[in-house]
């Protein structure tokens, strides 16, 4: 590779990175503007969830290459990637990311058990029945289209232009960890967690050449998450005070049993890629 050539994947490496950044943090600015200001004036009416979901639906759409030069719109589209896929790949995109959704559920309670860990601290024992469950939706989905398409879209598919895809997910991944530290804090644990989390998303990402699929694993990633796994951790007891029970070995098993099935499931999307490019 020439200088410039070298000194232009640079630049296309730092300008989606810092995309990706500002498309994410900026939708979570505006999403949690949305649900403070809904709470303190109409609670019980979930308009801020209504607002977030017009306001998701014009960014994808622009996002997608809708507006524009033609130019322009096709530039965006491929860096996007939102590409639609056979229902083989998406069956079993989402089969894979499933499976490992079920497998972090696991480790994220051993690790949980294990070492101090800050967590998912939000306390909406106050907020409407009705407005909370619109409000998770609405932040399930904001989380995972954006980071989908600013990350996995945007910043990783052009970093595989210009280097290995295993190189360029595991960057992709490194890259992530302040934004997942800065709300589950800098420990060990949890970053290992988001690292697994994120490599497994950006595999999914490459193997199905499209975004879609892992926008679908990630909003139902969340939702077990902020429904069943976040709320539970302060009742969770460490290891190191009562010792390993039952349900740790349980979990343990859950994270090992479950891991491995969504390789399989990965290595069979990886087979149906293969075979399309020996066509």
């Amino acid at each position: 590779m020439s200088a410039r050539a070298a000194l232009r994947a640079a630049w296309s490496a730092l300008w989606t990175f810092g995309f990706a950044v500002l498309l994410t943090a900026a939708t979570s600015g505006i999403w949690s503007g949305l649900f403070v200001a809904n709470l303190r004036t109409t609670p019980a009416v979930p308009w801020g969830s209504a607002a977030m979901a017009l306001f998701l639906v014009t960014l994808f759409t622009f996002l997608h290459g809708s507006w524009g030069g033609r130019r322009t719109r096709q530039t965006r589209r491929a860096l996007l990637r939102a590409r639609s896929v056979s229902v083989a790949v998406f069956a079993w995109a989402l089969l894979a990311g499933l499976l490992g959704v079920v497998a972090l559920s696991g480790l994220w309670i051993v690790l949980f058990q294990l070492v101090k860990m800050p967590g998912n601290s939000s306390n909406f024992s106050g907020v409407p029945e009705v407005t909370l469950v619109c409000s998770l939706v609405m932040a399930a989905l904001s989380g995972a289209i954006t980071e989908e398409a600013g990350f996995r879209g945007y910043f990783q598919g052009t970093l595989e232009r210009y280097i290995s895809a295993p190189a360029a997910i595991a960057l992709a991944a490194l890259a992530m960890i302040p934004e997942h530290a800065s709300t589950q804090g800098f420990v060990w644990s949890t970053i290992v967690f988001y690292l697994i989390f994120d490599v497994t998303m950006g595999t999914i990402a490459f193997l199905a050449r499209s975004i879609l699929p892992g926008i679908v694993i990630h909003f139902i990633g969340l939702m077990v998450f902020f429904g069943l796994i976040w709320p539970n951790d302060r009742a969770r007891v460490p290891v190191a005070l009562h010792g390993a029970g039952p349900w740790f070995w349980i979990h343990l098993s859950q994270a090992i049993v479950f891991a491995l099935l969504s390789f399989g499931a990965l290595l069979q999307l990886a087979r149906i890629r293969l075979q399309s490019e020996a066509v």
